[in-house]
């Protein structure tokens, strides 16, 4: 995959993509993949900024079938409203990217169902959404889902004890926690999606560190971050960059399920897409399969059930 970049694309005429989140990362996978001849949506949140995402991308690419869905990743009912709607005006979906992010607010905030904001929003909603578009997968097209983790979830730990962080908040470890929750979703769901005959390919990959809002949207201009962003811009790779890890995972024909990517210079910093490192703790099966459990329960979604007679899916290991 030596600089793998868009221009390696195959043509994706045919394929049905849905990407959350409008802007950064988001936005840069669906012009990318709208440019390649996919059917795009975007979903999010904010109804004019999904506007002008879809304005931005067909002013590029005048062909572009695209549009826009909202969803709010903190709601569970709009989730399952989207889902809804998704699964009435389309017969498949060949591609799911949960990209869609929140970062290191300063202060402990919650979802509309009580979610600590990052762990709701980056990993509870998207495990919803998938769980829920699940039909619509299994109908597609050699189908795959993309969960975008971080760098983060090195340093991330899953607090079962203590998952919404209500004893106790701080920004970078909730982060960090609700990014290798990303990462143990997307080994899980291969896990079972193969136990179970799903037919879907699951793949995680994550950006390095990217120029996007993510870094002031949370914290604020005035953060350390928002600062770093401002005045070290130069540390920073581009969003288009950031976003060819998880654009190789949706579309390579050598993109293996199972897999981490990430960028292949300075720590994964960034780059250009390589198997990435995993972190330990994203490797024990039990906490995945734990955290799967617990992630129904709280969300009140289920899975299909799954065969114990396959055989064990090992990760790809960089």
């Amino acid at each position: 995959m030596a600089r793998w970049t868009t221009s390696d694309i195959p043509a994706q005429n045919g394929r049905s993509v849905v990407v959350t989140g409008t802007g950064g990362l988001g936005f840069q996978d669906a012009l990318a993949l709208a440019r390649a001849g996919a059917d795009v949506t975007i979903a999010g949140r904010n109804p004019a900024k999904g506007a002008a995402a879809i304005e931005q991308i067909r002013a590029a690419v005048p062909n572009a079938h695209v549009q826009f869905e909202e969803v709010d990743l903190g709601r569970l009912d709009s989730v399952a409203a989207c889902a809804e709607r998704l699964r009435n005006s389309r017969a498949k979906l060949d591609v799911l990217i949960n990209n869609a992010a929140v970062m290191t607010p300063p202060q402990r905030q919650t979802t509309a169902d009580g979610f600590e904001l990052q762990f709701g929003t980056n990993y509870l909603g998207h495990f919803a959404l998938t769980a829920q578009l699940l039909p619509l997968l299994q109908k597609g097209n050699a189908p795959r889902v993309i969960n975008l983790s971080s760098i983060a979830a090195r340093q991330g730990v899953i607090n079962f004890d203590d998952l919404q962080a209500e004893r106790s908040y701080q920004p970078m470890p909730a982060y960090a926690q609700s990014k290798l929750a990303s990462l143990l979703f997307a080994f899980e769901l291969q896990r079972r999606s193969t136990a179970a005959g799903w037919g879907i390919t699951s793949i995680a990959a994550h950006p390095g560190i990217s120029r996007t809002d993510l870094l002031t949207n949370a914290p604020g201009r005035q953060s350390i971050s928002g600062i770093a962003r401002r005045w070290l811009w130069f540390l920073f790779q581009p969003a288009a960059q950031g976003a060819l890890p998880a654009l190789y995972a949706a579309t390579s024909p050598q993109a293996k399920p199972g897999a981490y990517y990430g960028p292949d210079m300075f720590s994964e910093t960034r780059g250009h897409p390589t198997l990435a490192n995993v972190p330990p703790q994203a490797r024990d099966a039990a906490v995945a399969a734990r955290l799967w459990d617990v992630s129904e329960q709280l969300t009140g979604v289920r899975f299909a059930p799954v065969s114990n007679s396959a055989e064990p899916v090992s990760l790809v290991e960089a």
